[in-house]
């Protein structure tokens, strides 16, 4: 029973199963690296970006990876009114 309430829960959540690589990734695919770094305004998506680089930074600054996830959902929130 416990599980049920934890698999509705883990449900709801838009990031439940996403790797970080695959969030960035997704965001660079759609801005590019230049818009990303004027959306986040962090060196590493501004001076010679790659998404080793910036997943090695994000690993270790709690504070970027939550605005690099809240851009992610913000896109997909975005892309679904759209359709």
């Amino acid at each position: 029973m416990m599980s049920d309430q934890t698999n509705k829960h883990q449900s709801k959540d838009p990031l439940h199963g996403l790797t970080l690589k695959t969030i960035v990734t997704q965001l660079v695919e759609k801005y590019g690296w230049e818009e990303l770094g004027r959306h986040i305004d962090i060196k590493c998506f501004k001076s010679n970006p790659s998404i080793n680089s910036s997943l090695k930074f994000l690993r270790k600054t709690p504070w970027a990876r939550s605005k690099v996830e809240q851009l992610y959902i913000n896109m997909q929130w975005w892309n679904k009114t759209q359709q």
